[in-house]
């Protein structure tokens, strides 16, 4: 009999294979729950590896999820963005020489969308999660070398937009603090400075915040512009934090979270900001007391 307490074990694993599918929190919490009841309803099965077990279930979930979520986004207002992780920056020290975490980026979870549905999981079970071929076409439905061809046109599409190399932590986290150094205590030359000249600026307000470009906007100097304007407009301050998995920025206003910037940095530039205010995807923020 298969029991609660050993699905726990596997919850913060299956957590993560959603959120990298679907995008979002509530979307993931929501699969790994369906997972947990086909799991006590699979009580009388001889489940030889559960945590396989468990993956493959939820990621079968939210394939048939990404079909209808697509058609969501389709009518979303404005840009949709991944709601953002928000965690403690740690500490500077020599682990920070690691290279980052790019399957949990704003900036890859935003590509993962344009791929089809089969694509995607196959690329974040294979690629990220490290299944099998095997586990991977059982889940997908479909055959080992048309599992490889989907992780091909994946890998071969994320390369084509992948920053020329990834920062380590550190070089990250001070791309992030001289861009939040220029943004609130520079000018346009200053931030213009830090950006790269065909940096992109994506921000998602969900139809329900006034003012939000509901188009990427592109340049440095149109960025540092719109972005310089709108922190001269709003009294809102900056606290750096480790936003899905890199340096990152989250603003407060009167106590509450009022948006979060993730970066994609290249070399000591930055080339795409994810500027997330849609409060429905701020909810989870903690503020800082």
């Amino acid at each position: 009999m298969h029991t609660a307490h050993e699905f726990e074990r596997y919850r913060p694993h299956l957590t993560e294979v959603a959120y990298r599918m679907l995008g979002t929190l509530a979307d993931a919490e929501d699969a790994v729950q369906e997972a947990y009841l086909r799991f006590t309803r699979a009580r009388g099965s001889d489940l030889r590896d559960v945590r396989a077990w468990l993956t493959t279930v939820v990621a079968r979930i939210c394939l048939d999820e990404l079909g209808s979520a697509r058609a969501r986004r389709e009518s979303y207002v404005g840009q949709w963005l991944p709601e953002p992780l928000v965690g403690v920056l740690p500490e500077p020290g020599p682990e920070d020489r690691v290279t980052l975490d790019e399957s949990v980026s704003m900036a890859v979870l935003v590509l993962l969308e344009s791929l089809s549905p089969a694509e995607r999981t196959a690329f974040v079970l294979r690629e990220v999660f490290g299944l099998s071929y095997p586990e991977v076409a059982r889940t997908v439905g479909r055959s080992e070398v048309a599992c490889r061809q989907l992780v091909a046109r994946a890998k071969g599409h994320l390369r084509a937009r992948a920053p020329r190399f990834t920062p380590d932590r550190g070089q990250h986290a001070d791309a992030v603090e001289a861009f939040s150094n220029a943004c609130f205590h520079g000018g346009v030359e200053d931030l213009v400075r830090v950006l790269d000249p065909q940096v992109v600026l994506r921000s998602d307000g969900g139809g329900l915040v006034p003012g939000v470009a509901r188009r990427p906007v592109t340049g440095a100097l149109n960025v540092a512009r719109l972005l310089l304007g709108v922190a001269a407009r709003h009294a809102v301050t900056p606290r750096p934090s480790l936003v899905n998995g890199s340096a990152g920025l989250v603003f407060e206003a009167d106590g509450a979270v009022v948006g979060v910037m993730g970066f994609t940095v290249a070399g000591d530039l930055i080339t795409e900001i994810d500027f997330v205010v849609n409060p429905d995807k701020l909810r989870r923020i903690p503020r800082n007391h």
